[in-house]
């Protein structure tokens, strides 16, 4: 096939014509939808002259008229192919009307506007409005928008977009119209439409300076009882941020809809926010508690965008991160508030040890400021939100918390209303502080994740304890080294008896060379540093530590991030000890110091059961596979279990007696003590059923039949699908015949079994796409199916017949047509392939040219599946 073309960062021109105002009209049918756009155009004199054409994005427009400042034109006087609309000549300011026919039930790309259920939507991010009518499709163009929308009043009763609603009535034929008007200039990618048969439930906020927000939350009739928490978190969220950034909304009205069918997670789109149904939808009986968190999560992350990204929004789509890594950051912080700190820092640094460190360090590596793209919608990835949050969030420890507010409010003064770069805030945060960030900005240009040695040397003699410190910024993808990086290294000194004796002005340690030595004076023997406290730069750490170490900061350090970080280290050698014992048919053993730091945070008093349950978690099988140079799933996955039912066996009293206590709070209690007992519970649990006796499968299945919310009987659930055991069908059957009128319930079915480990999985995957409730369209569905087997159940996808591989790039190709970016997200499972012995490479390369010979290819997919092509290597420690 013709290879796509790529657009790069250096060719970015700014717009030759701008559009100071937009009237839009959709006039909605059920088998079509007339949008008539008003464009007030004005020529950009810096760039362009009277010769300049006019040349608009629209992508497979039905164009059915054309009128410039009143005169029709003919379809001979303007030029139209797939990717846009042209006009030759044009004075510096008309007015340019259009008239486009859509399909939206015939758009299963679900970009642009489509259908969701009996929902209108629109989804413009990046570039879905050049599928709605002819425009200047880019970040850089800021246009004042008012729309009419007209529909079935019987059908379609609710007529959202953004702004403010300004008038409403009836037409003939039994069709309703409103008009919305938005006050505030934006980009067409926020532009919202919905029109759907919804309920409502409505609240108000009062802000700091006493304006009353009207809040409205749109959802499907028979889910008007599931929208409470959502609601409150976004009072939470408006709260916080007035507190935090000195930041109040801007409008009268908020408005949130949910829909069942959408690519992504939610869409901050200006005053009308358009989420997947799963980040607003909960109930304790439905929902879990990770379902609460994430919920949480997103409705804080849509609404802070308003102000980092809607406000300040960006000048290319090049700097993504500029509002997408700052607001995840601003997220964290927010849900760290709300909860408990450290745990949510190693939920979030375990997100990015298993989903970007791997993407830095393969054939997908990119910088978190990318230098080209062929498909925009293929660069919402980890390097872009998790990385881009954690290089904000260096800064603010850089800068500490007020200097770091400072730089903010500078940043929201000088650019409110503006498109602008991630220079432009970088520049600002040193014109507020002073500090040289020249070095730093490498964090945005730098494919990679930096490796950090550390040697630690004491001399009794003088007491000085010496850190020394290697860098090595090594590029997977081009194979050489970069330049250094400025790296916070957030520190602390620990003494023999458990005491924290950091020295406040050694605290922060800034890691700018190659080679860099951290020197303590007077330090008593015996004492420990505590490194990267926070996991202060996201960098992979190779350290000293003896097992004995570990342990002693396991017991001791008052980190929370490093009491974890140390459990996991001790897993991770665990695991690899059995792994090479395994492998040259040598007796296996759990080691005594691992059983006894387990049991002894088991016995742990001090009621950190949510930071307990964290701890004591095996990482998963591809966290382990990360840590090899090849990657072998049979053995990693035998290792793996022998630790995890070897601690079930040497701790069962333990564990029971530990579910037993954890059973103090009401089923539906949504406080993060409630929540920590459960999740301890479960992770005892799991611990319990991998020791695969019918007792410890009874026990199992007693808690699923006894749970009272979904938390307790999906996990249950999911620990049940890894037994082999008639009770497993028995409960499986039993949750579906409860739960299949909730589809986000079911969901999770799909899931727990996609997940299973036993050998017949595939068999069950493959059964599962034919069963009734599957379905190709909507992509929640595809992702609890075929994403959950092909990104988190490595034994069974990477199975050494291949046949997980095409299964998977069977549905990435039946997907492609319908649906491009999620066969884009679901063809990146394939991205470390050359991690794997030759034979798998083998045999996931021929559904590489299986995929890549297929005429029409989406450039969404072709970017993927060409990327992981061109290979790389994943690294250079074992």
């Amino acid at each position: 096939m013709k290879p796509h073309e790529k657009k790069y960062l250096k060719d970015y021109t700014p717009p030759n014509y701008l559009v100071d105002h937009i009237d839009l009209r959709f006039d909605i049918f059920e088998k079509e939808t007339i949008v008539t756009s008003v464009m007030e155009i004005t020529r950009n004199r810096k760039t362009a002259d009277e010769k300049t054409p006019l040349i608009l994005d629209a992508v497979d427009l039905d164009i059915k008229s054309v009128v410039a400042d009143d005169m029709v034109l003919m379809p001979e006087e303007y030029e139209t192919e797939k990717q846009y609309f042209k006009l030759n000549r044009v004075p510096e300011n008309f007015t340019l009307e259009i008239t486009t026919r859509l399909n939206p039930g015939a758009n299963t790309t679900m970009d642009g506007l489509y259908r969701s259920g009996n929902c209108f939507c629109t989804q413009c991010e990046a570039e879905g409005f050049r599928k709605i009518t002819c425009f200047p499709d880019r970040s850089d163009v800021m246009t004042k928008f008012s729309c009419i929308i007209t529909a079935d009043q019987t059908k379609y009763p609710v007529l959202l977009s953004n702004g403010n609603m300004v008038l409403k009535g009836t037409l003939e034929n039994n069709r309703n119209f409103v008009k919305w008007e938005d006050p505030v200039k934006k980009p067409c990618y926020l532009f919202a439409l919905v029109a759907g048969d919804l309920s409502c439930v409505e609240d108000v906020y009062t802000t700091a300076s006493q304006r009353r927000i009207v809040l409205k939350l749109y959802v499907e009739k028979e889910n008007i009882d599931k929208c409470g928490y959502a609601l409150t978190t976004l009072k939470q969220a408006m709260a916080w941020d007035e507190e935090k950034f000195g930041r109040e909304y801007d409008l009268d009205l908020y408005q949130i809809v949910a829909v069942s069918h959408f690519n992504m997670g939610a869409m901050e789109n200006k005053g009308l926010n358009i989420f997947n149904a799963r980040y607003v939808l909960a109930s304790p009986e439905t929902a879990t508690d990770s379902d609460f968190m994430n919920i949480q999560s997103v409705i804080g992350h849509e609404y802070f965008h308003n102000w980092t990204g809607n406000r300040i929004t960006l000048k290319n789509w090049f700097q993504l991160s500029l509002k997408e890594g700052l607001t995840v950051f601003r997220d964290q912080e927010f849900s760290s508030d709300m909860n408990a700190r450290g745990v949510k820092r190693i939920e979030d640094v375990k997100k990015l040890r298993t989903r970007q460190f791997p993407e830095d360090a393969g054939p997908m590596a990119h910088s978190v400021r990318p230098e080209s793209y062929i498909e925009m919608n293929n660069f919402y990835t980890a390097t872009v939100y998790q990385k881009g949050a954690e290089i904000i969030r260096m800064l603010s420890q850089i800068f500490g918390k007020q200097g770091f507010r400072k730089g903010m409010d500078l940043y929201f003064k000088k650019f409110d209303g503006c498109a602008v770069t991630t220079e432009d805030f970088i520049t600002t945060m040193e014109e507020v502080s002073g500090i040289d960030l020249s070095q730093f900005r490498r964090w945005y240009t730098t494919p990679g994740t930096p490796e950090v040695s550390i040697k630690r040397t004491y001399t009794p003699e003088n007491r000085q304890l010496v850190i020394d410190f290697q860098q090595l910024n090594y590029d997977n993808q081009f194979k050489h080294l970069h330049p250094p990086c400025h790296i916070p290294v957030k520190t602390g000194l620990i003494d023999k008896n458990g005491q924290d004796i950091t020295p406040d002005k050694q605290c922060l340690y800034h890691l700018k060379n190659e080679t860099d030595q951290l020197v303590f004076e007077n330090i008593a023997p015996g004492t420990l540093a505590s490194l990267f406290r926070e996991f202060s730069a996201p960098v992979k750490l190779k350290t000293d530590f003896t097992i004995q170490e570990l342990a002693f900061l396991l017991e001791h350090d008052n980190d929370d991030f490093n009491r974890w970080d140390a459990a996991q280290q001790l897993f991770f050698r665990e695991i690899k000890t059995v792994f090479f014992n395994i492998k040259n048919n040598q007796p296996c053993n759990l080691s005594l110091p691992v059983q006894n730091a387990f049991g002894a945070l088991l016995a742990r008093t001090d009621n950190k059961k949510a930071l307990t349950s964290k701890i004591l978690a095996l990482p998963e099988e591809d966290e382990i596979g990360e840590t090899f140079e090849t990657i072998d799933v049979n053995l990693i996955h035998k290792a793996r279990m022998f630790v995890k039912k070897s601690l079930g066996a040497a701790l069962k009293d333990q564990l029971i007696s530990t579910i037993s206590n954890c059973c103090r709070y009401s089923p539906a209690d949504l406080s993060s003590k409630a929540m920590a007992e459960r999740s301890l519970k479960l992770l005892c649990l799991s611990y319990t059923g991998a020791l695969n006796t019918d007792e410890a499968t009874e026990i199992i299945y007693r808690h699923f039949l006894a749970s009272k919310n979904m938390t307790d009987e999906i996990g249950a659930l999911s620990i049940l699908t890894d037994i082999a055991s008639p009770k497993t069908r028995e409960a499986l059957d039993q949750f579906y015949d409860k739960w299949k009128h909730e589809p986000l319930v079911i969901d999770k079915w799909f899931a727990v079994q996609a997940a299973s480990i036993l050998p017949d999985t595939m068999d069950r995957v493959e059964a599962l796409t034919r069963h009734r409730d599957f379905t190709m369209e909507n992509p929640n569905r595809i992702r609890s199916l075929t994403g959950v087997f092909s990104t988190q159940n490595p034994v069974n996808f990477h199975r050494s017949d291949g046949r997980g591989y095409r299964f998977l790039s069977g549905q990435i190709l039946a997907l492609d047509p319908k649906n491009p970016q999620i066969s884009a997200r679901l063809a990146s499972a394939f991205s470390q392939w050359k991690r794997y012995d030759v034979k798998r490479q083998a045999l996931m390369e021929n559904e590489f040219d299986r995929i890549i010979k297929t005429p029409s290819l989406s450039k969404d997919t072709y970017e993927i599946v060409t990327k992981a092509l061109a290979g790389g290597h994943q690294g250079i420690f074992e």
